[in-house]
Order: C-alpha cells, then sequence, then structure tokens
C-alpha cells in the first residue's frame, strides 16, 4: 500500500518554513495479527509542537529528524487483524504515545488504540474533549481557583483552550475578560461565547491602559496562553492573592533569543502571587472526571465551541505555522 507521511526534515531556527518539512511516499505493509490498518479522518495542529522540533529535554520527546511529525488525530479503521475493532469503526491512539504520524495510513497494534462515540463530533475529542478543553478545565478550576465575582482575564482567548476557560469563568460566576487580536476575534468572544470584555491587542497599542478600562476592579485570575508583552502587560494590574496559570507562551516559542522582560518577582512577593506552570499530562488520572463535567456543561448548553478546519493532508504544514500569526478561531484541526 503506497502512503505519504510528512517528516521533520530538519531543525529550524526561529519560525519554520517550508525546509521544515519533507513529503514523502513509501510503501506500507499488511496488518498482522493483533493490529489494526488506520486511516487518519482529522488531525489536531497544536502550538506545543513547535517545542518538540527542538532536541531539548522536555515534558515530551522531541521529533526526530527524517521521521514522520505526529499530533493528535482520530481516525477509521481500513483493516482490523484485532477482534476488538472492525471495519468503520472510529479510533484515537492511547497510552504514552497518544498521537496519529502525519501520514495518509498507518499500522497501530489494537492495545494502542481506544474507540470514540460516533455520535458525537469526531472533532470534538481533539478540542472541547480533548486536550484544549481539559487543559482549559484543570488549569482554570485546579489552579486558578475562581470564586463568583471575580476577574478572570484569558490571553489568547479565541483559540481552543481560551474560549473554554473564559465560559467556564462565567459558570462559576466570575467577569470574563478575552485578550485576542482582531476586531473578528473580539466580536466572537463578547457576541458568540458571552465574555463580559475583550480586547484586541493588535488595535490598542497602550494595551496597559486598555486592561485598566476593562478591569477597574484589577485581576483575580490571569489564565496565561502567551506570554511576552502581553502577559507583562496584564501581570501590572493583579489583585493581591492572584492566581496565574501558566499554560503556554506562544509569543515566545520561536524567538532565537529569549528577552528580558519586567522583573515580576517583587509583584508577586509584595501582592501574595500564585503562579504555576502545568501541562496536561500532570492530570492523566484525573482525565474522566474533566470529560464528565465538559461533557454535562455542554449538554445543558453552558458551553458553546468554533473551530477553524483546514482541508487536505499536504496543508498539515501551513495549519501548524498559522497558529503562530493567529490564522485559527478556536480549534485548529486539519481534515485529510
Amino acid at each position: 500500500m503506497q502512503i505519504k507521511q510528512i517528516l521533520l526534515a530538519s531543525r529550524p531556527q526561529g519560525l519554520p518554513d517550508d525546509h521544515t518539512f519533507n513529503t514523502v511516499k513509501s510503501s506500507l505493509r499488511e496488518p498482522q495479527h493483533g493490529e489494526v490498518l488506520v486511516k487518519p479522518l482529522y488531525f489536531s495542529v497544536d502550538p506545543y509542537m513547535r517545542g518538540r522540533m527542538n532536541d531539548a529535554k522536555s515534558y515530551i520527546p522531541p521529533f526526530q529528524v527524517g521521521e514522520p511529525i505526529e499530533s493528535a488525530g482520530v481516525g477509521e479503521v481500513i483493516t482490523s487483524r484485532d477482534d476488538q475493532f472492525k471495519t468503520g469503526d472510529l479510533v484515537m491512539a492511547t497510552g504514552a504515545r497518544p498521537f496519529l504520524p502525519w501520514a495518509t495510513a498507518a499500522i497501530f497494534p489494537g492495545t494502542h488504540l481506544r474507540k470514540i462515540d460516533h455520535s458525537i463530533p469526531p472533532t470534538y475529542y481533539l478540542g472541547l474533549l480533548g486536550v484544549p478543553g481539559l487543559t482549559a478545565y484543570f488549569g482554570l478550576v485546579d489552579i486558578g481557583k475562581p470564586k463568583a465575582g471575580e476577574t478572570v482575564v484569558v490571553s489568547g482567548a479565541a483559540g481552543a483552550v481560551g474560549i473554554i476557560v473564559g465560559q467556564i469563568a462565567k459558570i462559576m460566576g466570575c467577569r470574563a475578560v478575552g485578550i485576542a487580536g482582531g476586531a473578528e476575534k473580539v466580536k466572537l468572544l463578547t457576541d458568540t461565547f458571552h465574555f463580559d470584555a475583550a480586547i484586541d491587542y493588535k488595535d490598542n497599542p497602550n494595551l496597559d491602559a486598555a486592561i485598566a478600562a476593562v478591569c477597574p476592579n484589577g485581576i483575580d485570575v490571569y489564565f496565561d496562553n502567551v506570554g511576552g508583552d502581553i502577559s507583562d502587560a496584564v501581570m501590572r494590574h493583579l489583585n493581591f492573592f492572584a492566581r496565574v496559570p501558566l499554560c503556554g507562551q506562544i509569543a515566545l516559542y520561536n524567538v532565537t533569543e529569549v528577552p528580558v522582560g519586567p522583573r515580576i518577582q517583587p509583584l508577586m512577593v509584595t501582592r501574595s502571587v500564585l503562579m504555576q506552570g502545568f501541562t496536561i499530562g500532570n492530570y492523566s488520572a484525573r482525565f474522566g472526571e474533566g470529560v464528565k463535567q465538559l461533557s454535562e456543561w455542554i449538554k445543558a448548553g453552558q458551553i458553546k465551541y468554533t473551530e477553524t478546519v483546514i482541508e487536505g493532508f499536504d496543508q498539515l504544514p501551513n495549519a501548524l505555522l498559522g497558529l503562530f500569526s493567529g490564522k485559527n478561531s478556536g480549534k485548529m484541526v486539519v481534515k485529510v
């Protein structure tokens, strides 16, 4: 069987480009006993994948040069040599490596797959009921610990995690303020997802003043997806005993030299601020809890969702790069 694969061709310096990826054709053998042939239907692209292009120690192994890139995905069983699966089943990878290789087909041991419910849109398992939804839930509820009446600010608010953070904040009786890039995204946050206020950082050269205007009583929880200049501005408005779940730093992922920003430690000391970094893997034992609660909110109509779907296997690199220029609203997925 002939398939296409997208490989990591070289480790990028700064923003990845066309030289970072290499599309090749190869042959795939037939599945053996206990194995399943899977055709990917949807791939997730996520900012953390940029870090895996570096040869650096992290919470997840780096991609290997000359090997397929991989990401979360939903696939369809084409051929099964495992009695637990049949043709047409929708599946995701599970276990220590819950990813699909960037290929038009792949073989998995049946023990490395799990079936998913056909009645739920498959992309929900990559977004709202997947890593972004769980990240929003545990980061806000477990670290942010929002209380009714408090102000919750989230950067990258129109992204896959941010839109869910703001809605959970509203469910918990808080005032939700989003920071995003572009008038269209700001309108999406306030009109569709019912944030109390949203700031367009691209149209506000004085971000400090813009934050002060919409957060007159300061900020109690800052869910940081972005870092950089945006977070520098937000930090100045933190209240005493504020909590900062540190989820992502997309503003810094492609820099070749780490810029020196404001020294925030004095502010954290004098205002008794708690900042905690986390990755969703920290909560793997509690995923069932998160999925259950998110599902209940979805069924009750308390959480809405949006996604940006790019069509075509060959568009995977462009979709990934589009994350760094804000081309997505909600979850970015590629339909193969």
